[in-house]
């Protein structure tokens, strides 16, 4: 799933490991998230959208997740 979590944390000048503390992860958890290899639970994310002001929609891109995703069942 895609994510603006390094996008937001990057205009916010913080670090990884700062957000990480911020929501009680680790840093490779943030680290996985960004590099889309990890999706973030429901909480964890609603975490992260507090810290940047967004809602989980907005951090969870998931209106452009769902185009994507209905356009491969799309093509089958």
């Amino acid at each position: 799933m895609k994510t603006k979590v390094k996008e937001l944390r990057t205009a916010s000048g913080i670090t990884q490991q700062q957000l990480a503390e911020l929501v009680h992860v680790s840093a490779r958890t943030i680290i996985s998230i960004e590099k889309e290899q990890y999706s973030p639970s429901l909480m964890l994310a609603y975490r992260i959208a507090e810290v940047f002001h967004v809602t989980v929609e907005e951090l969870c891109c998931l209106e452009e997740n769902k185009r994507l995703e209905d356009q491969k069942y799309e093509e089958l």
